[in-house]
Parts: structure tokens; sequence; C-alpha cells
């Protein structure tokens, strides 16, 4: 629950009222960790978040401190995003021809989402306001992992908000184990009970997410390698987290393998409004 979120980042501050840079993804991933700084403010702690001129979502509030940056792309371009790849999803064609669609599109969008960063982080007046303001810790959402270079350099603690890393990737960043034989690979309509043909499925599903994270996270790992001066990988980077704030459960979500410092918080994204009979 919310309530149980707060009390986590609370303790990074040893119960005392703490500063939190806050580097957030926008769309969807934005709307339940703004619900998230809301409380947070109310506990008494700073925060301040970075995000470029153009969003979705992300607009100033009363309850935080919004730091913006420029970057070389519209709103237009911006909103062709989700548009482009809702038209990709539900455009009918065989499986190869969606998966070369898929990676097109994951290509071109990747191509925005890495802007953005490069042009937060060679921002030299906002990261020197960062550098200065000694943040106790760095609240971001890992499905782009812009947050966790600005962590590292900041050398600060770092907590994820999410609910899952495309590809898997949070599993091969904390070693945490994520059989094919057990745990169901998105699309496949599978459960965690499997025969060995739907075994074998689940493996083939896998394959075409190697392909697709290359493409979307390597230019990450070139971008944080270049600027950390030292070679770094993107489970490089997600491995330094403190505390992984997962937005799921066991009962909306099928069973399997965590690490102890994955807190499950499914919930704290929902509505809270009283039925009627």
């Amino acid at each position: 629950s919310p309530p149980a979120v707060v009390l986590l980042l609370s303790l990074l501050g040893l119960a005392a009222a703490g500063k939190l840079l806050v580097v957030p993804v926008d769309g969807s991933h934005w709307l339940s960790m703004r619900e998230l700084l809301d409380m947070l403010q109310q506990r008494g702690h700073k925060v301040v978040v970075v995000a470029p001129e153009v969003t979705f979502h992300i607009k100033a509030s009363k309850n935080f401190v919004m730091k913006m940056y420029p970057v070389p792309f519209t709103q237009e371009e911006m909103d062709e995003v989700p548009q482009g790849l809702v038209e990709d999803v539900f455009e009918e064609g065989s499986f190869l021809e969606r998966v070369m669609r898929l990676y097109q599109r994951a290509k071109k969008n990747s191509a925005l989402f890495l802007a953005t960063c490069t042009h937060l982080i060679h921002n030299k007046e906002l990261m020197k306001y960062l550098e200065e303001s000694k943040f106790d810790a760095v609240l971001t959402d890992p499905f782009l992992p812009c947050g966790q270079i600005v962590a590292e350099h900041l050398s600060v603690p770092s907590v994820y908000f999410l609910q899952q890393v495309p590809c898997g990737l949070e599993y091969q960043a904390t070693q945490c184990p994520n059989p094919p034989s057990y745990v169901p690979r998105a699309f496949t309509d599978l459960t965690d009970h499997m025969t060995f043909l739907q075994r074998v499925k689940n493996m083939i599903y896998d394959i075409p997410n190697f392909f697709l994270c290359d493409v979307v996270y390597q230019p990450y790992a070139e971008l944080a390698s270049e600027f950390l001066k030292r070679e770094v990988t993107v489970p490089d980077l997600l491995r330094q987290a403190s505390i992984w704030l997962m937005k799921l459960d066991f009962v909306l979500h099928y069973p399997k393998p965590l690490m102890p410092n994955m807190v499950l918080i499914s919930g704290v994204n929902c509505a809270y409004k009283k039925l009627n009979q």
C-alpha cells in the first residue's frame, strides 16, 4: 500500500525528513509515482523532480520542486510515440513481420528517449545544481536507466519504483532466478504450470527480447560509459539499487522468484473509491 512505500523511503533518512531527487519515466509510469511524491511531501520530505520541457504527463506541482531542461524534439514528435506504437501492435501480419515492425518502432522511440537522457546529463548548469544539492537518495523508474546514471554520478543510493523492466533485466541485474520452464513470458498466455511443449513456446517467445533489448538499452550503456568515464553495462547500472519497489503481487501476477531487496507494493497505483452496493 502507499503508506508502506512511504515508510520504506522514510527509513532512508533515518526517520527524519530527507531530500529526494526524482528522475521519472514519462507516461503511465509517472502517474502512480506522482501520487507517491505527494505523500512524501506531506511527510516533510523535500522532493526535486527533473524532467524535460516536452512531456506527456509530467507537470509542475506545489508538492515538489520541478527542474526542467530543454530537449531537441517537439510535443508533436513526443505525442507520436504512443500513437505509432499502438498502430504497430495492432496491425496484422505474420509473427516475423510483427517482430520486425516492433523492432523498428523500438529503435525509433528509444532514440527519442535516449536524447532526453543525453540532454539531462550533459546540461552542465542543471548537473551542477544536482551535485550541490546533496540528495539523500534518487527515486527512479529503471524502465529507462537514465536515473541510475545520475545516481551513480552523484554517488547516492537509489530506489526503484516499477512494475517490470523489459526483457527481464531486473533478473539479470540482481541474478534472480527467472527460469522459462516456470516463469511465463509476456504475450504467451501461459501459466506457471506448463507442459513440455508450452515450455518450448515460452523459451521461443523470449528470443526476440534479446534483439529488442540490445536496440533499446545498448545506447544507454555507451552513454553511461562515456559520462561516468568507465566501462559499464545496463545490468551493472541496475544492480546498484538499494530497494526495488515492485508494483505487483501474486494475486494478479503469476508467482516467480524474488530477491531480498525486492518489495511487493501492488495497489499503490489503484484508485481509492468506495464502491456502491
